[in-house]
């Protein structure tokens, strides 16, 4: 499989989301009868949609919110929540900062230490809500980290990183032993992010309930200007996915695989179930909520790398609340409101009853799919 891209030199050909449809089944179904729901390890969601870790999407207020709509918000327990008590003053000298200076007025904000009494009290504003509450921190933390989480009241602890292997080298630290750490925490652990499916099979075998998979494609992020990997979201699905099925055929435990960034739309949002998804985790579509924290601004988790950032600050506006970005009624016509409408109006078309259904639906190649057609659209003719 791949093409010759040179002498004894093959590369793999890898589909993105623009570079495939869904295509049509035998049979249609009512919308409002497809099951969206969805589960990682013991945790029950009744929208298969996870908020990204990040400080402009995702607050104790946004959690609580999106808690009581069906969905898994994620709070960066590094990030500006767990640093500042006041954070939204904080916030605010983000937004405000020139364009020229952004990134170095984020990287020094994020050189504040993070405070445990912090991360006790942030998952408090949420617990004492009744919602579930998802945490993130980096592998290097996640065994200071993960026990003051579970003890405060989490539900779901993620290890994140731009890359994460279960082997680590490094003689400056001690790597995480994730194996042991899923072993020692009474919640589950989700783990990410990985793109391959070794890296995937590997990871499952440590005992994660759930993979992150997407390594640069989110809107805000620059890993793959300035480091050059990553693997389009639709293959690194599929490949993932395809792990996750054979780990199950062979341990009968299930993993749940998440795609994490790269959906623009709500057509991308239903080409990573078709990909083979569980669920997925948006950031830039909800940072245009008026009830995120930063006011339409974005910015991504490692623009506060002090040696070399790969985010950047960007504007995505506010384009509504997240009732009609999430269920409507939408007041745009370009896929980014009413999400989970047009999820179940895709799964109906295609005839898939359920997400599992989803998953196993036909897709097509389609290199003109967005632009068949669309001559005056293309030229803004109104």
């Amino acid at each position: 499989m791949g093409m010759w891209i040179g002498i004894n030199r093959k590369a793999r050909v890898c589909y993105g989301f623009d570079d495939i449809s869904l295509v049509p089944g035998k049979i249609t179904i009512n919308p409002e009868e497809v099951d969206i729901s969805t589960s990682i390890g013991p945790i029950k969601l009744s929208i298969p949609i996870l908020s990204a870790a990040m400080d402009g999407v995702t607050d104790p207020k946004f959690s609580v919110i999106f808690g009581k709509m069906g969905g898994l918000a994620i709070l960066n327990l590094m990030g500006i929540y767990t640093r500042y008590k006041d954070p939204y003053s904080i916030i605010e000298k983000i937004i405000k900062s020139p364009e020229e200076e952004a990134t170095s007025v984020i990287q020094e904000i994020y050189k504040e230490p993070v405070k445990e009494k912090l991360i006790a009290e942030r998952i408090g504003e949420i617990k004492k809500e009744k919602v579930l509450c998802g945490v993130s921190c980096i592998p290097q933390f996640a065994e200071k980290y993960g026990p003051i989480a579970q003890e405060a009241g989490a539900d779901v602890f993620v290890v994140q990183a731009t890359v994460l292997t279960p082997t680590h080298l490094s003689t400056k630290y001690k790597p995480l032993n994730l194996p042991n750490f899923c072993k020692s925490m009474k919640i589950p652990v989700i783990a990410g992010n990985c793109v391959t499916y070794d890296v995937a099979i590997e990871l499952m075998e440590c005992g994660v309930a759930g993979i992150l998979v997407g390594i640069g494609p989110g809107a805000a992020c620059t890993t793959r200007e300035v480091l050059g990997i990553g693997i389009p979201q639709v293959t690194a699905t599929c490949d993932c996915a395809w792990a996750r099925d054979v780990y199950y055929k062979r341990t009968g435990r299930y993993v749940s695989v998440i795609t994490d960034g790269g959906m623009v739309s709500s057509g991308d949002i239903c080409k990573a179930f078709a990909s083979g998804a569980d669920a997925v985790m948006i950031g830039s579509a909800f940072a245009r909520a008026k009830e995120s924290p930063g006011k339409g601004y974005h910015w991504g988790m490692a623009t506060s790398d002090e040696n070399l950032p790969r985010g950047t600050r960007i504007y995505v506006g506010i384009s509504g609340g997240l009732k009609e970005i999430l269920f409507g009624p939408s007041k745009v016509n370009d896929g980014s409101q009413n999400l989970i409408g047009a999820l179940k109006l895709s799964m109906g078309s295609v005839g898939a009853r359920n997400i599992k259904e989803m998953q196993m639906i036909e897709i097509a190649i389609a290199p003109s799919f967005k632009t068949e057609g669309k001559i005056y659209q293309m030229r803004n003719i109104k």
